[in-house]
């Protein structure tokens, strides 16, 4: 045998598909075929024309090469085990605490209600409308400029006309305004963490009112 067919061979090895490599043992496997190989290729080489010690060398150093990069995916995967161990864990802290969240709910609670919302740039007027189940308004919050960032506020649970409201679930939208022109902002709810889970390797947080959010979408931990 060739050293030009053993070489032909490893790289025909090397380069197969995923599912060929996960079918005959990934990485390892491909090592021990490798191995076997070259030892036919001594065993079979021409005494005339032996294999040079630059050959050798070259085709051991491919080896380890390959040994090497299993050793790292070995590291790697374990590492990665441990960070999503270790993202639970510190995820299970955040059961039973209360959250500021993405969302647009108001849960009114013995006459208060508490929300906020995120202004992208600085508004000269900021106005936050609140609505029953029903989609009727219920009262507007003039919260009057804002600098940009988190902006958190408080409805007492009355309507426009001073009346007590039902406590229960409501919702709000946020008007904000700059030299004339609308200001993004994003709602942000208060509701209390039920669980925490993995899904596809990144934490979601379950939050009451509010579903499963990604933990990027939590803005304060009470």
């Amino acid at each position: 045998m060739s050293i030009g067919a053993t070489q032909e061979a490893y790289t025909t090895v090397r380069s197969g598909t995923a599912s060929g490599m996960a079918a005959s043992g990934g990485v390892q496997e491909m090592s021990d075929r490798f191995m076997k190989l070259l030892v036919t290729q001594l065993k079979n080489q021409d005494p005339m024309n032996p294999m040079e010690n630059a050959e050798l060398t070259m085709q051991l150093a491919q080896m380890s090469t390959v040994e090497g990069v299993n050793r790292l995916n070995d590291g790697l995967a374990a590492l990665d085990a441990w960070f999503r161990a270790s993202q639970v864990l510190q995820g299970a802290g955040l059961v039973g605490r209360q959250v500021l969240a993405q969302g647009d709910v108001l849960r009114l609670s013995g006459s208060t209600a508490v929300g906020g919302l995120v202004l992208d740039n600085v508004a000269d007027s900021v106005r936050v409308d609140i609505h029953d189940a029903a989609g009727n308004l219920v009262k507007s919050l003039d919260l009057g400029g804002q600098d940009a960032g988190l902006v958190r506020f408080v409805w007492d649970g009355t309507n426009a006309g001073g009346i007590a409201q039902a406590d229960g679930v409501y919702t709000f939208q946020a008007r904000a305004m700059a030299a004339g022109e609308d200001v993004t902002s994003t709602g942000y709810a208060l509701g209390q963490v039920l669980s925490v889970a993995l899904n596809d390797g990144a934490m979601e947080v379950e939050v009451a009112g509010l579903g499963n959010l990604a933990l990027s979408q939590i803005r304060q931990i009470f």
